[in-house]
């Protein structure tokens, strides 16, 4: 098999793969929002169910999620999942809203209370505190972390062969597995570096953009 033809072949799986990366992160980075937001609920059970839920998620692995995602509903309910990728954008999207979550919750946590009260002196009202002054900062706080989640994130996708999902990994595996060949394996590295390298442009980019404001 030609390396042209290996290449072709990976740049179909691709689509899967990145759908896979951009999906979870439109509905992970919102529903992390209304995670962190339930976490730091004053009503206690709230509060502690979310946390509880967060516990969960993050203490068990991510593959493991997977399967009870795209299994679970046909051998508890009886329907049986049949779309592998909407199952791996729904298990992806819950875990990454986990982990944004708790990076949000630190990132609100680190603000001093005296920018509260200077707010509040200033006769600023909560959504003008929470949107001129606290969340500035809080998205430069949290930009290191959210960068490294991120770029994680790229290569997660790869755990998605695990419910058959025909994403890069998956795809250099079959040619292994009919061509006799090895090399396609350590060629999908070749992907995950160029698009994990983009990104990290791309978040040195935001820091910088972000650095006219010291905490």
């Amino acid at each position: 098999m030609s390396f042209i033809d290996v290449t072709k072949q990976m740049l179909e799986a691709a689509q899967y793969t990145l759908g896979l990366f951009f999906l979870t992160l439109l509905f992970a980075i919102p529903l992390g929002v209304i995670i962190c937001a339930c976490a730091m609920s004053k009503f206690k059970p709230l509060s502690y169910v979310t946390h509880l839920f967060i516990w969960i998620i993050r203490g068990t692995p991510l593959m493991l999620q997977l399967i009870i995602v795209f299994y679970g509903p046909g051998l508890i309910l009886g329907i049986p999942m049949r779309e592998r990728f909407l199952a791996a954008v729904i298990a992806f999207s819950i875990n990454y809203a986990a982990y944004f979550a708790e990076i949000y919750r630190g990132g609100i946590l680190a603000m001093p209370k005296g920018q509260y009260e200077a707010c509040k002196v200033l006769g600023m009202s909560k959504w003008q505190t929470n949107r001129l002054v606290i969340l500035p900062q809080v998205v430069k706080r949290i930009t290191p972390a959210m960068s490294n989640e991120v770029i994680t994130l790229v290569k997660d996708t790869s755990l998605a062969n695990i419910i058959g999902l025909a994403e890069i990994i998956m795809t250099a595996k079959n040619i292994v597995a009919t061509k006799a060949i090895i090399w396609p394996l350590f060629y999908t590295g070749v992907f995950y570096l160029i698009f994990g390298g983009l990104l990290t442009l791309f978040f040195k980019w935001l820091e910088k953009r972000t650095d006219y404001y010291k905490a």
